[in-house]
């Protein structure tokens, strides 16, 4: 097994100007209901979990093109650590490497909001490489 990390931090302003400008429209294409629900439109809290987010398609090798915003889902219950769920393409890329199960931690500062996710993988964070057999002359 091997470790695979993703960390990724954002300035929390950033985040509020673009949900000021596009309001519903932003929260509806980046966060699953959940997650609206607990951050009720808090920049900080949105922006942690918009960098939890890219952290988390780091860990999985993709990049944000790789894998739908709301396919990665950060859940926190009361008096506990926040924790990530997968869905569709997110889950079945973890699924392709290996990965169980991703531990993840979010802070905020005035300006910043920060998120590092840490996994176990068994391919590290790219798909391993299919050999194909040649074929022998003759």
């Amino acid at each position: 097994m091997t470790l695979v990390t993703g960390v990724d931090i954002i300035e929390i302003g950033r985040v509020r100007r673009v949900a000021r400008e596009y309001g519903e429209r932003f929260e509806r294409r980046i966060y699953t209901e959940g997650e609206i629900a607990f951050c009720r439109g808090r920049a900080p809290q949105l922006a942690g979990r918009f960098a939890a987010k890219e952290a988390v398609m780091k860990a999985l090798g993709t990049g944000v093109r790789g894998v739908p915003w709301k396919d990665i889902e950060v859940v926190r219950r009361r008096g506990s650590a926040p924790t990530v769920r997968l869905h569709r393409k997110a889950l079945a890329r973890a699924e392709l490497l290996g990965i169980e199960q991703l531990a993840i931690t979010i802070s905020h500062s005035r300006d910043y909001a920060v998120a590092m996710v840490v996994a176990e993988s068994r391919h590290e964070n790219t798909l391993p490489v299919r050999r194909t057999r040649r074929r022998e002359p003759g």
